[in-house]
């Protein structure tokens, strides 16, 4: 997507307002999903994946948007990709939801930091893009900083591992399917539904479900659903408007707010390794940020 410079001022405004919601939503997650006292993750996931399936029809039929998912629903033999982007999604869900009630959000936040760079390798690796040499020495420290962890450590930081490349090859999965993103985003929701539905009835007939049984728990549940959701629809708002470079920088603002609240909030330790490892991905994404800049296409100038 690229923006012309024609777009005028109160529209790119109204973008970085949306953009700027979207990402502090997503930042924020930890204090939601944080909530969800004694309620397992895998638990959590059914009920996000079904609510938010519930949600977005809501939405999909307010905005008049049906014809693009039932064109997707009509071409079955189309419909692995959207699969894979589905698995890959509900696992990155999955393994955030954990990390939040294990108290691992500083890993949390180290992963959301990676992906970038994680798309850059994978383009590399998998689409045979071409790397600018910034590129590729942001990708080395990332590796550099993982290594540190594991030397110095004695264990991968897995949690951060996982969400990056889950949702790294989740971007490079999506890039494949023809859907926009809240179109998309239903369809892989949909595809999940039954399995959502019938893990909610083993568990209930097991009397492990918390659905209706605890009302906190039950309403936070459906409340996971919408969640999932509005950072999405404020999110597109912002790429209608913004330069892709513009929504990049806005993108940090996510792992940013969870560091932060990991830290000075949920009050989890940082030892000096830790902070060696994020400095080197900070300075990464430094290198990585400037580099997209400088290759970013020069602006179209509005025609008078």
């Amino acid at each position: 997507m690229s923006t012309s410079t024609s777009v005028s001022a109160p529209e790119i405004t109204k973008g970085v307002t949306y953009g700027l919601a979207a990402y502090t939503m997503w930042g924020c997650f930890p204090l939601f999903f944080a909530l969800f006292q004694g309620v397992p993750a895998y638990e959590v996931l059914i009920h996000r994946i079904i609510w938010s399936s519930i949600f977005l029809a809501v939405v999909i039929s307010v905005l008049r948007r049906w014809p693009p998912v039932k064109l997707a629903l009509a071409q079955p033999r189309k419909l692995w990709r959207v699969l894979g982007c589905a698995v890959l999604i509900a696992t990155n869900w999955g393994i955030y939801i954990y990390a939040v009630e294990t108290h691992h959000v500083l890993q949390a936040s180290l992963g959301y930091f990676l992906t970038p760079l994680v798309n850059v390798a994978l383009g590399m690796l998998v689409l045979r893009e071409e790397m600018a040499r910034l590129q590729g020495v942001a990708v080395t420290l990332a590796g550099v900083a993982i290594l540190i962890q594991l030397a110095l450590i004695g264990s991968l930081p897995w949690i951060s591992l996982v969400l990056a490349m889950t949702f790294g090859t989740y971007g490079l999965l999506r890039k494949q399917v023809e859907l926009d993103g809240l179109s998309g985003l239903f369809v892989e929701t949909l595809l999940l539904l039954p399995i959502g539905l019938l893990a909610l009835g083993w568990l209930s007939s097991k009397g492990a479900s918390h659905f209706a049984v605890d009302t906190p728990a039950t309403l936070l549940l459906i409340a996971s659903g919408i969640i999932t959701a509005l950072p999405l629809l404020a999110f597109a708002g912002a790429a209608r408007r913004l330069r892709l470079s513009t929504v990049g920088f806005l993108m940090y603002i996510n792992p940013t707010l969870q560091f932060f609240i990991a830290l000075f909030i949920f009050g989890e330790p940082l030892s000096q390794t830790q902070l060696a490892s994020f400095a080197l991905i900070w300075t990464a994404l430094v290198l990585y940020s400037w580099s997209s800049w400088r290759s970013r296409p020069a602006a179209v100038p509005a025609a008078r």
